[in-house]
Order: C-alpha cells, then sequence, then structure tokens
C-alpha cells in the first residue's frame, strides 16, 4: 500500500477512538517523499490518473442528472464597476488577497504577487463555452507585476488560455499546474508552464514557495481526455504565513492531510458553487456547508468563499451559494467571525495569525 493509500485508509478506519496528529503528520512527510504521478502505477496506468478516493458516480448517474437538470435563477448579466487597483505589492507580515471572479484571487505577499486559476474571458470556451455573468472585479491592466500564476486543473473556466497568453506576454510568470498540463501549454503557445506531483514544492522567491497538494476532482477539456493530467490544490507558504488554494475539490480526506502537513494557515480559500444537486455533486464539488466543515478541519486562522456567481455551470442558482453560505454560518458561531464573503473587487487584509504569550523569562 502507498504511502497516500495508507494515509486514506488510516483516516477512514471504524471505530479508532483516538488519532495521533503526529501519526499523521508521519504519513504525510511519508506521502511527500514517493510521487503520487508519473512514478507510481497505482494512480497513473500510463493513460490516465487514479485518485486514492475515486468519484464513484458513473455514465447512468450523469445521465440521471442530465436528464433532471433544473437551474436554479441567474441574472444575464450584471454590469458592476471594477475594484481599485491594488498596490504594487506588499511586505512586511502583510496577507492581502483580492477576489477578481470564480476562482480567480490575487494573492499578495512577501513581496510576491500571485494569481489563481486567471479567467479574464468572456466565456468559459470561446464562442462555444459558458457566458460569464459578471465581470472581472479588477481590471487586467490594473494588475500590478505579475510573478506566479497557480492553475489548479485544466477545465476551461480554471485554465484559460486567452488570459495565460496575456499574463506570459506582460510579465512571463511561472505557471505552476499538475503533471501534464505544462505540455498542453506548450502546445498552445504558453513555455512558461511547470508540473508539479502532489505534495511536490517549488520556490517561487527567496522565502516563498509553493507546494501542490491533492484535491478531489477530475480533468479534461474534451470528450476523450479525462484525467490524462493531474489536478490539485496549492499552499503558498512564506514569511507571512501559508495560504491554502482549493482550486475545485469535491469532499474527501486530504483536508485533514493538508492540515497535519500545515498546521497554522493562515488563509484558506474554499469552493462554494457547483454544488447541486448534492447527491451527484459532492464527490467533484464540495457546497457551502461542506466548505464550513473543511474550514474547522483545516484549522485555517481565516477563510475566504469561491466558485460563486460568475459560470453558471450546475443546478445552483446566482445565490444560492452565498445565501446558502449565510445559512450554515449562523449555525456555526465557532466559525462565522473567521470565514469572510468578497464581492468581485474587494480585497482583504488578511488578519495576522494569533502568537502564544512568550513564557515568563523567556528570551
Amino acid at each position: 500500500m502507498s504511502s497516500w493509500a495508507m494515509l486514506v485508509h488510516w483516516n477512514g478506519m471504524k471505530g479508532a477512538k483516538s488519532r495521533s496528529v503526529f501519526g499523521l503528520a508521519a504519513l504525510v512527510l511519508a506521502a511527500a517523499s514517493t510521487p503520487h504521478g508519473w512514478n507510481d502505477p497505482a494512480y497513473f496506468d500510463g493513460r490516465r490518473f487514479h485518485q486514492p478516493e475515486p468519484l464513484t458516480a458513473g455514465f447512468q448517474d450523469w445521465a440521471k442528472r442530465t436528464a433532471t437538470l433544473r437551474r436554479g435563477p441567474w441574472r444575464d448579466f450584471t454590469d458592476t464597476p471594477p475594484g481599485p487597483a491594488p498596490p504594487a505589492c506588499v511586505t512586511d507580515g502583510r496577507l492581502r488577497v483580492t477576489f477578481v471572479n470564480h476562482s480567480t484571487f490575487l494573492i499578495q505577499m512577501d513581496g510576491v504577487n500571485i494569481l489563481t486559476d486567471p479567467t479574464w474571458s468572456k466565456r468559459s470556451v470561446a464562442v462555444v463555452g459558458v457566458r460569464r455573468r459578471r465581470p472581472p472585479g479588477l481590471l487586467f491592466e490594473d494588475l500590478p507585476p505579475i510573478d506566479a500564476v497557480l492553475v489548479s486543473h485544466n477545465h476551461h473556466e480554471h485554465m484559460d488560455l486567452p488570459t495565460l497568453a496575456r499574463l506570459e506576454a506582460a510579465w512571463g510568470p511561472v505557471i505552476y499546474t499538475g503533471l501534464g498540463n505544462a505540455r498542453f501549454l506548450r502546445r498552445n503557445g504558453i513555455a512558461g508552464a511547470r508540473d508539479l506531483d502532489w505534495w511536490q514544492t517549488a520556490q517561487v522567491a527567496p522565502g516563498v514557495t509553493v507546494i501542490a497538494v491533492p484535491a478531489r476532482h477530475m480533468s479534461g477539456r474534451g470528450l476523450f481526455d479525462r484525467d490524462r493530467t493531474l489536478w490539485c490544490g496549492f499552499v503558498v507558504s512564506g514569511r507571512s504565513g501559508s495560504v491554502y488554494f482549493a482550486g475545485d475539490t469535491g469532499w474527501g480526506s486530504h483536508f485533514a492531510a493538508i492540515a497535519a502537513a500545515f498546521p497554522d494557515l493562515r488563509l484558506a480559500l474554499l469552493p462554494i458553487g457547483s454544488f447541486k444537486p448534492v447527491w451527484y455533486m459532492r464527490e467533484q464539488h464540495i457546497g457551502p456547508e461542506d466548505a464550513v466543515q473543511a474550514h474547522r478541519i483545516l484549522g485555517a486562522a481565516t477563510s475566504v468563499p469561491m466558485h460563486f456567481g460568475t459560470f453558471p455551470s450546475a443546478q445552483d442558482g446566482e445565490f444560492e451559494p452565498t445565501d446558502k453560505l449565510r445559512d450554515a454560518l449562523s449555525r456555526a458561531p465557532d466559525v462565522a467571525p473567521h470565514f469572510v464573503a468578497l464581492d468581485n473587487g474587494d480585497s482583504l487584509e488578511v488578519p495576522a495569525l494569533a502568537r502564544a504569550p512568550e513564557a515568563p523569562g523567556g528570551p
């Protein structure tokens, strides 16, 4: 059994009365030392990736979901003004995050500017794709110089080729993404991409690293390329703390694994949309109630929701994710003060982590 499979099995054991955080951390470190991808036939069979907690919904479930699809209401288009231009960079322990739209954030910390799943296009796919219902919350021209881009997987509204090409032409940032995606991007004229396996680390700048972490999702841009490339989330770590960007993910034991590997998360960016019907979507897209529980498991100091209000792609209506998040937080007084919903273009100066008082007589 591989290190990651051991971790999943250990998380799922029934009747366990206590679970050692140190034991979990040891398994995570073991997983970090053994690639999940190309070199492990249990997870890559030469054509497709297979995750430790497979999606159980099959073709019949998809057909049932498609036949009964009744999407909640969405406005045709809401033309909201963009937010103010962000600063060129932030330093001195500050952590600033701006919600652009969908799963696109500008993360600013330790003098570094990072974009997640950037999309400024009008449609998820040119001409025929799902049309956005709100403009981006920042003008592309107002972006500060971008040092790195995180692309969680190759679905069109997360890997937006026109936006990635604009970013490369403007600043030439390194694009970090899951295994197999760099080659695809190079074939499409975008040269600055680097593949990462789950638990693999890369240095963005001195003192700032990005780590690809597991997600429970899938990949594919067409009819015949399902799971040919790897999907992931990311953790950015620096002197100012650690930020978890979940990408697209369903519910799974990876939240506990990430919490064990990064016990002092300052910020978690968690999806809440595309969650209906729950019986079909929960394995691949967590919803508002799961996001609240994920916040608890992760132990993040602050969480911010994403993946709502831009592209209608499931049964939930435009305001259902945020309305249900508000309801869930009203029943979770321990989480509510730490879960901050941002509108398009809004920015948050993320509070610093609380520090334990020094022992009397300490240095």
